[in-house]
């Protein structure tokens, strides 16, 4: 049975990737792709969806959603993906547009028209909070929410305490991590090490000679620069892909548990960090004032803390091939 898919992206480099994963996959269909600013401004990451979606030949309508975030000013991510969000290689832009409407009310009829719908968000979580603000049991009708944010066990990749995704925007992600969604959290830190794409599966990518696989590669090069300045790491670190293949098949994730998470909007020092209760201190008397709201919606986040590498590079070459 084919499922169904909601992609909520910020395009940039990695999100393409993982466009291709879910758009290439036979196992699913992509209702939607809605786009929020995150990576590049809304306009510029609407423009490398429609060019995604266009390069693999299929039919997915793209709706331009959030311009910035709830409460902040946007910061983009144009020094790790290039101005352009695609390492700024000049790709010509699409012939097709997006549709009209926006982003949330596209996101909120997609839900409606296919209850059981999962959603894999790829960027910040401006679109999917304004969605559940306007209907907060929007919640119930989605089977799965695999989120690509967080660093649960580790230094972030924006700031020593967050990932870029739940920094950018905060507010939008304690909105959803306390909406009830069914939350699958896929951390930072699992596209790092060997999940990165090394020499060798860089070489297997493009001896594929085709313009889906050299487009993955190429449209990452900015990120793989950026990724070595700033971990020390030489390879394609692919945080999106990675979050997209445990989408689409749980068990790339070998190792999971459930926790209360909250996330902290109020200190500049750790804004968007991810607060994960490993040691379920948040049914302790004395913590349960800042607990309260998960502790009585009984909301436990599923985080992943483990990735099966080389079934995950498998399902990503498939993609590809």
């Amino acid at each position: 049975m084919t499922r169904t898919l909601l992609i909520d992206t910020d395009t940039a480099s990695d999100d393409a990737v993982a466009l291709i994963m879910a758009l290439r996959s036979p196992d699913v269909r992509v209702a939607a792709i809605t786009v929020v600013a995150g990576n590049a401004p809304v306009a510029q990451a609407t423009s490398n969806a429609l060019f995604t979606v266009e390069l693999c030949g299929a039919n997915v309508p793209v709706y331009s959603g959030a311009e910035a975030p709830l409460l902040r000013k946007l910061v983009i991510a144009d020094w790790f993906h290039g101005a352009d969000g695609l390492g700024d290689h000049g790709y010509k832009p699409a012939k097709r547009r997006a549709e009209p409407g926006h982003a949330v009310d596209a996101l909120i009829q997609t839900v409606r028209d296919n209850p059981g719908i999962e959603i894999v968000t790829l960027g910040p979580l401006t679109n999917l909070a304004m969605a559940l603000l306007r209907e907060p049991k929007l919640a119930a009708s989605v089977k799965r929410c695999v989120v690509m944010g967080g660093a649960p066990c580790c230094v972030g990749n924006v700031t020593p305490a967050a990932e870029f995704n739940l920094w950018v925007d905060p507010e939008a992600a304690r909105i959803v991590f306390r909406s009830g969604l069914p939350l699958e959290m896929v951390g930072w830190q699992l596209c790092c090490g060997g999940a990165a794409l090394d020499e060798k599966d860089v070489a297997r990518a493009l001896a594929l000679k085709n313009p889906v696989a050299e487009f993955a590669i190429r449209c990452n090069s900015a990120a793989s620069e950026a990724f070595f300045k700033q971990t020390g790491q030489r390879g394609i670190s692919l945080p999106d892909p990675v979050t997209m293949g445990i989408a689409l098949n749980p068990a790339l994730c070998t190792s999971w548990s459930a926790h209360y998470v909250e996330i902290e909007v109020s200190s500049d020092l750790t804004r968007g960090m991810t607060l994960v209760d490993r040691l379920n201190v948040a049914t302790d008397p004395r913590n349960r004032d800042v607990w309260a709201n998960a502790i009585e919606q009984d909301r436990k986040v599923h985080l992943c803390w483990s990735l099966d590498i080389p079934k995950w590079k498998e399902l990503l070459f498939s993609a590809l091939t």
